[in-house]
């Protein structure tokens, strides 16, 4: 009686999630200059710069931007400012209003 034994080979490929965790581990830039120039007058230039990269990498290269944008901040530390900014509204509209009443007889 034969017996069939199959060999199991690996090809030596990299699906789509290695290969992002690689670039995202990594990193990767492209980069690129686009010229338009019109009988030797340089009209417009353009340069595109992408990184593409995990958040780690780019706080490690010193690329952090978004921590102090307020569009992109968490809402929590914006409502932690919130009780302080009203209290220095309340404050305000009281100096305003007695200002507004002016001297008492």
């Amino acid at each position: 009686m034969p017996v069939s034994r199959r060999v199991a080979t690996y090809v030596g490929g990299t699906n789509l999630a290695d290969l992002l965790e690689r670039i995202l581990d990594k990193g990767i830039v492209i980069a690129g200059d686009i010229r338009i120039n019109l009988v030797d007058v340089e009209l417009l230039t353009i340069q595109i710069r992408l990184v593409i990269c995990s958040v780690d990498k780019a706080k490690e290269m010193g690329m952090d931007w978004w921590v102090n944008n307020p569009a992109l901040c968490s809402r929590s530390a914006s409502e932690a400012l919130l009780p302080a900014a009203i209290e220095r509204l309340e404050e305000r509209l009281a100096r305003i209003e007695v200002s507004l009443a002016g001297p008492q007889p």
